[in-house]
């Protein structure tokens, strides 16, 4: 068997742990090869490799049931109920969102490292590590390749804080938001999560 048949059959007929653990000591010895890591840590990361993904395919469904959907809203729609401010301080860009009660929101893609406030309100959310309830005041490191579905439980008010020189909000969108999860920075998450663990 050849690593490209390897590849092959982790994506149409995934092995258990342990007969994963068999075939990595066999194409160790067999290939002479030397690793920097345990076989532990590479089923972890793995698994975590393959979670995310399961969980952005999903998120693309998602998405497009909510552009399907008679309900779904964008543009000066989406402004008049999400008000939007935008501050500036030195290096950073602050961006303030006010989502009403009853709200089921679909987030953008985020591309940057960036954190965030939720400065009052009550929110339930779904993200690649479950549904988590957030209640004010609270705040977090949102990764890059994030999204989310946001359902506001009561009115609430968001902040994300952008590190950037750039002060044109269009600008400032695109490099911090990716259209897909095809983007190069988004996929950089995997390889940072690699070597990160090893």
């Amino acid at each position: 068997m050849e690593i490209k048949d390897i590849d092959k059959q982790v994506l149409k007929n995934p092995l258990t742990k342990e007969q994963a653990a068999e075939q990595f000591a066999k194409k160790t010895k067999e290939l002479n090869l030397k690793h920097a890591f345990t076989f532990d840590e590479a089923w972890e990361i793995g698994q975590e490799l393959r979670r995310k993904k399961e969980f952005r395919n999903k998120m693309q469904k998602i998405s497009e049931n909510f552009k399907n959907s008679k309900d779904f809203i964008t543009g000066k729609e989406v402004n008049k109920l999400n008000p939007l401010k935008h501050l500036f301080a030195d290096g950073c860009y602050i961006r303030e969102i006010f989502n009403p009660a009853g709200q089921l929101i679909l987030t953008k893609i985020h591309k940057k490292k960036h954190p965030f406030f939720l400065m009052e309100g009550e929110m339930i959310v779904l993200t690649d590590n479950g549904v988590e309830t957030l209640k004010a005041p609270h705040y977090g490191i949102t990764e890059p390749g994030t999204q989310r579905v946001i359902y506001s439980k009561t009115d609430c008010t968001f902040i994300t804080v952008h590190a950037t020189e750039n002060t044109n909000i269009k600008e400032i969108e695109k490099e911090v938001i990716a259209d897909d999860y095809k983007d190069p920075e988004i996929t950089l998450d995997q390889v940072k999560l690699i070597k990160e663990n090893i």
